[in-house]
């Protein structure tokens, strides 16, 4: 497990290489000023800055349990650097996300998890599924699992689904003791036979001081948007992390839920 406080690095977007099109964010594989790859997320897109919050918080709870998570950096697009592209619909979007946007180092020749291919063992499916019911992830599944297997590793990506909550804070607090109900769609869901050692381990990882820790990482012009319900960055964090203390309190309510969802399956 990552024992260390977590660190993010910003580097500067000098390259646009190409899109991806796959998904509402539309990220794309960009150079930044390291000389590194990176795929990029928007600030601008129609998601906006809330996937990029999720992407964070859960990227580097994920490095925290251990999981392989690509480098996680802030990445900074100068307001001239769209002015040559000529694709329309990228300009906007570039113009849309100038300042402090997201990026994952890129996995270069990485492919794709199947299931079919690759046999996960019970623990590290248990982990992953219980990470996800954690953070109702809904993005990990048979059509999509985003996961990926590069240098005969597991890695986890794309975490900006995540969080769903925190699109409109209605009754979140309530929400923090729900069972995740899509998590019977999840790719490693039959293999995760697990998950009640899982729960007790996971609990012992992200304490509250941990869950504080990644939570600073959050830069406060993304939290103090005219999308916020809260009148601060620190209030909008503590939020946050309220959230997750309830959550955690009553997981044994969607480590349940994921139980059962597995019994239907087998």
């Amino acid at each position: 497990m990552n024992h260390r406080s977590p660190e993010i690095r910003t580097v500067n977007v000098v390259r646009y290489v190409t899109p991806l099109r796959e998904g509402g964010s539309l990220p794309a594989i960009v150079e930044a000023d390291d000389e590194f790859l990176y795929v990029l997320k928007f600030r601008g897109a129609g998601q906006g800055i809330k996937v990029l919050i999720a992407e964070l918080i859960v990227g580097e709870m994920a490095r925290a349990l251990g999981f392989q998570i690509p480098e996680i950096v802030f990445m900074h697009l100068d307001e001239a650097f769209g002015r040559t592209e000529p694709d329309e619909e990228i300009q906007d979007l570039l113009r849309a996300s100038e300042g402090l946007n997201l990026g994952s180092h890129y996995l270069q020749g990485a492919i794709t998890f199947d299931p079919v291919v690759t046999t996960i063992d019970s623990e590290l499916a248990s982990r992953i599924v219980w990470l996800d019911s954690l953070v109702t992830n809904v993005d990990r599944t048979a059509r999509n699992t985003n996961m990926l297997m590069w240098k005969k590793e597991l890695w986890l990506i794309d975490h900006g689904a995540s969080l769903f909550f925190h699109h409109s804070w209605d009754n979140w607090e309530e929400q923090a003791k729900r069972p995740f109900a899509m998590i019977k769609d999840h790719v490693l869901l039959p293999q995760a036979t697990a998950l009640e050692a899982t729960d007790k381990a996971g609990k012992e990882i992200l304490t509250p001081a941990r869950i504080n820790q990644i939570l600073a990482l959050i830069p406060d012009e993304w939290l103090t948007g005219v999308e916020s319900p809260f009148e601060t960055a620190e209030e909008h964090r503590q939020a946050y992390a309220r959230f997750f203390e309830i959550r955690l309190a009553h997981s044994d309510i969607f480590v349940k839920a994921a139980q059962h969802a597995r019994e239907t399956l087998i």
